[in-house]
């Protein structure tokens, strides 16, 4: 018998060694893709400052950006003041055309109230055209004693109403109670020639409801879902109006001073505080 005849060799249990190896080597894979994922995109992961300095530069990856904006913002909260040499490089970004950068950047420079341009480039993001970079920079603004954001916090207080933007029919929609991320797809619409369009969420939150389930033929400018703001979003907002709410902002606030298992303990203590404040500054004025 030739030697390229011979079967391959098996272990006890029946299978052989290349099978055995090719089984090993996939259960391998399955483990170490995630991980090489998730060490790609973890933003806690130590950036040396060469590797900062690259990761800003890198339009082609905004990911990275973000990355190097967060190891920024943490070396700015523990009082490093050796990050002051990226804070150009901050202002640049505020205008950055990825919503993501500019909102991670807003969010930085609300860190530090001495660095140079950093009010003035929040003062133009109060512009911007995606509401959750508007309320961060108007959040930041607090810090620097700015209330100019002040409308732009009380509008984190209300849900996004989603409307469809042209006639046709919902393909598929998601469900009331449903958490939901910033740009995450509420419902796919159907218009046209088999064209399809994904209506997306503008904020973080849960699905309050939905008017237009799957099936249904709806009309431009339809209402189709109505989205909650995150508890975490609607918690910064309070602890901003605590400091420079007005009495017109009560009404935004006090729905989340009742007692519901949808709004948590924290979340309705800010509240309550908030109110107090705003109104002990009210009855203050002459």
């Amino acid at each position: 018998m030739n030697s390229s005849d011979t079967p391959p060799q098996k272990s006890h249990d029946g299978m052989s060694t290349r099978t055995r190896l090719v089984f090993y080597l996939t259960a391998w894979l399955i483990v170490l893709l995630p991980f090489l994922f998730w060490w790609n995109t973890w933003f806690g992961r130590r950036l040396p400052d060469k590797q900062i300095t690259e990761y800003l530069r890198d339009d082609k990856r905004p990911r990275h950006i973000q990355h190097a904006l967060v190891q920024i913002g943490e070396r700015i909260m523990r009082r490093d003041t050796n990050v002051a040499h990226w804070y150009p490089e901050l202002v640049r970004l505020s205008t950055h055309p990825v919503e993501e950068v500019r909102n991670t950047d807003a969010w930085v420079m609300g860190q530090d109230t001495r660095g140079a341009g950093f009010h003035d480039a929040l003062l133009k993001m109060l512009r911007d055209s995606s509401p959750t970079v508007r309320g961060n920079a108007a959040l930041s603004l607090v810090r620097f004693s700015d209330a100019s954001g002040r409308e732009q916090i009380v509008a984190l207080l209300q849900p996004a109403h989603l409307i469809a933007p042209l006639s046709g029919h919902i393909i598929d929609a998601d469900r009331p109670g449903t958490a939901i991320h910033q740009g995450g797809i509420i419902a796919k619409l159907g218009y046209g020639h088999e064209q399809t369009m994904e209506i997306r969420s503008p904020i973080s939150g849960r699905i309050h409801s939905i008017f237009a389930t799957t099936g249904a033929t709806v009309a431009a400018g339809t209402e189709i879902a109505i989205v909650d703001p995150s508890d975490e979003q609607v918690w910064e907002a309070l602890r901003a109006l605590y400091l420079v709410g007005r009495a017109e902002d009560l009404p935004a606030v006090r729905p989340y001073e009742r007692e519901s298992r949808d709004i948590p303990d924290r979340v309705r203590e800010q509240a309550l505080l908030a109110d107090q404040a705003i109104r002990a500054r009210a009855s203050a004025q002459p």
